[in-house]
């Protein structure tokens, strides 16, 4: 159980430098290109990449689980993180330092995310996640102070 659990964790943490480059190149971008555009050549990319890897899959016979609950869920996350992408690019596009947009950006993404997984997903919280979250206001808070 113990090497499951550490196994899941550095696959997080790859994700999290995945994500952090990410938003660097959103915030470099942001001031050499129209906010829809960088969005649209972004999940182009992303398209291309993922397509890849799905031909990949399929090419080498690897099982692909699809439901229809499955694919509309997706295409609802799909229609987040566009918007996600679009309002990142304007965030940045008015000058606020990656040192603030981007905590701003996680830490409330995380926040809300927490209050709908209780609200919604019936998932608990336990006081060392509420305190976690408390601390979260409260950077984004403080960091709002600092930004632009």
């Amino acid at each position: 159980m113990k090497r499951y659990a550490m196994s899941w964790i550095y696959l997080a943490l790859i994700t999290a430098c995945f994500y952090a480059l990410y938003n660097i190149f959103i915030k470099l971008a942001s001031t050499h290109i129209n906010e829809v555009t960088g969005a649209v050549i972004l999940q182009v990319v992303a398209f291309t990449l993922g397509a890849a890897w799905l031909i990949y899959l399929k090419v080498n016979r690897m099982p692909i689980e699809v439901s229809s609950k499955g694919i509309w869920l997706a295409i609802l996350a799909g229609v987040f993180v566009g918007l996600g992408e679009i309002f990142s690019f304007f965030v940045f596009s008015k000058g606020v330092p990656a040192s603030a947009g981007i905590p701003v950006i996680i830490g409330g993404s995380v926040l809300i995310a927490a209050v709908i997984g209780f609200l919604f997903l019936k998932e608990s919280l336990t006081l060392t996640n509420v305190l976690g979250l408390i601390l979260i206001v409260g950077g984004i808070w403080l960091l709002s102070k600092g930004g632009k």
